[in-house]
């Protein structure tokens, strides 16, 4: 059996009177991507901080490539892109490559990690000319430079627009499909639904969820009801209705085939019924929503 190149052990982390992480457990196998999901203040990036070494834990233990995350042949093992980085504005993007990598024994070759994120455009400019969204680019790709066997994503893609986004989706998939280990959070929950093989729910300090999209996405019954519908009668049993801009609602509800029974004896008009399994969206708020300390 292979070991987990990540071990989480009955680790707790406080930050004076604030349980940051409390008491979680987890492993991570050679070559997963994991998506690790939480409301804002879960604990996510204070796990990922300790798993690189940036912090200590109060108790437990934390083991990374086997070794411990704040040795430095551990840390020339793995990549980091951090929620907020400052890059030197003066210097030009293909320097800092260079530079970063020059810290590494056998980095990333320079134009192939352009070329991954689709950076050559941008190899001579310098960092204080590019836009908010370039830099972020340019910030993940420096994850990869050193040609790590683990990177660790904090919301890769804020700041990004939906091409970008999914240029570095391209990035990310060629890392994985060679072998690599990727851990990553994102409030773009159709980020870690189109990237992850397994998805961690992190709330209040604890894992509460740990499994599959799909295994995750089916601890709940909801069933999206797609329709068009001009008023929309109340029909016992939705948990959430949803409006946009082109007359289209969205009910989430448990019992899909009573609320189109109700719809359809209440004489409303309606089109265009769409009745889906639940999204990894809809399953991480109903699953956060009902979760207690």
């Amino acid at each position: 059996m292979t070991s987990p190149i990540m071990r989480v052990r009955d680790v707790t982390r406080r930050y004076g009177d604030v349980v940051a992480v409390d008491g979680v457990s987890l492993d991570i196998a050679p070559g997963e991507l994991v998506g690790l999901l939480g409301p804002n203040g879960a604990g996510k990036t204070t796990l990922i901080n300790l798993l690189v070494g940036l912090r200590r834990p109060d108790s437990g233990t934390v083991e990374l490539c086997g070794g411990n995350p704040r040795d430095e042949a551990t840390r020339q093992a793995i990549g980091v892109t951090p929620q907020q980085t400052a890059l030197p504005e003066a210097w030009r993007v293909g320097e800092l490559i260079d530079f970063i990598a020059a810290h590494y024994p056998n980095p990333t070759n320079r134009d192939d990690l352009l070329a991954r994120f689709d950076l050559q455009d941008l190899c001579s400019r310098q960092i204080g000319g590019l836009s908010g969204g370039q830099q972020r680019r340019v910030a993940v790709a420096l994850a990869f430079a050193g040609n790590p066997r683990v990177v660790f994503l904090d919301e890769p893609s804020t700041g990004l627009d939906v091409e970008a986004r999914r240029q570095l989706w391209t990035g990310i998939r060629a890392f994985h499909d060679e072998g690599g280990t990727v851990l990553l959070t994102s409030h773009y929950l159709e980020e870690v639904e189109a990237l992850a093989q397994r998805v961690a729910v992190v709330d209040r300090g604890r894992v509460i969820a740990d499994g599959s999209v799909r295994d995750v996405r089916g601890l709940v019954s909801l069933k999206r009801v797609s329709l068009i519908c001009p008023e929309l009668p109340s029909i016992p049993g939705v948990a959430r209705v949803e409006h946009n801009d082109r007359g289209n609602t969205t009910v989430l509800t448990n019992d899909a085939d009573h609320f189109v029974r109700e719809l359809v004896t209440s004489g409303a008009s309606f089109s265009e019924l769409e009745i889906r399994s639940a999204s990894l969206e809809d399953a991480f708020l109903s699953i956060t929503s009902k979760h207690v300390a």
